[in-house]
């Protein structure tokens, strides 16, 4: 019988080791996550975690629409987003379109969004070059924070909760109409823990060079308002006989809330 030989059986020997850790090699366990999922293991740590934050962020939020408030251009109504009892969101679901009223609310809107986040209340700044815009959307955003106020009081009713603080005790009187030599003006306050948080003329005089003098004296009155908390407030230089009216009634509207 012919033997094998000595280097042959060591050739053989080294053939076989090699074989024998590449098969090691290839059942090492797959370490990523898509890996294991697919081979059915559990997802790791981090990324069920990263799962749970994101289903928190949406928790406990609420959204609110106020009326759809109708202008010279067409309507406006504004949605609200309420999180943490704070605005987080605000848009507007219809704004007025067609020709340069679509390049108008293209520009307000935007604006009038950030600066309701920023502010949390309709207490915002009328953009300039849309004023009935502006003034539509306040009015809806006034809507939409009351039925927000509203429904977190009726999910709460053995607290007392208000929802965000702006509306909290408050209340909206609307004064008597002043006539003036250009037309009527009417003013609506809105009160809260005796004093003004809101005015607006619900009525102004318009046409021609009347509605140039409303666009430049209501929004200056309605801040006067505001920050004097009274009647006693400037004339607008230009428009003399609307600030007579809107100081009148602004009283009328004073007189109901007692001050």
């Amino acid at each position: 019988m012919r033997k094998s030989h000595p280097i042959r059986r060591v050739v053989l020997a080294g053939a076989a080791t090699v074989s024998g850790i590449v098969l090691l090699l290839s059942l090492k366990p797959a370490s990523d996550p898509a890996s294991a999922a697919a081979a059915g293991g559990a997802v790791p740590p981090a990324a069920a975690q990263e799962s749970a934050q994101g289903g928190a962020q949406a928790a406990g939020t609420s959204t609110s629409t106020g009326d759809a408030v109708q202008t010279q251009y067409g309507a406006v109504q504004v949605r609200i987003t309420v999180a943490g009892n704070k605005i987080t969101k605000s848009e507007a679901v219809q704004a007025p379109q067609g020709g340069t009223s679509t390049q108008k609310t293209e520009l307000a809107v935007p604006k009038l969004n950030a600066a309701v986040v920023a502010k949390q209340s309709p207490d915002i700044d009328t953009v300039s070059g849309a004023t009935y815009t502006s003034e539509g959307y306040k009015k809806s955003l006034q809507s939409a924070i009351d039925k927000a106020n509203a429904a977190a009081s009726a999910a709460q009713p053995s607290q007392g909760a208000s929802a965000p603080a702006q509306g909290a005790a408050s209340k909206t009187l609307t004064g008597t109409v002043a006539q003036t030599q250009y037309g009527p003006v009417q003013v609506r306050i809105t009160v809260s823990n005796g004093k003004i948080t809101k005015a607006e003329a619900v009525q102004a005089p318009q046409g021609g060079t009347s509605t140039q003098k409303t666009e430049l004296a209501v929004p200056r009155l309605n801040a006067a308002a505001v920050a004097a908390g009274s009647a006693d407030i400037d004339s607008v230089s230009g428009a003399t006989y609307t600030s007579a009216g809107y100081k009148k009634s602004l009283q009328s509207a004073l007189d109901q809330a007692g001050g």
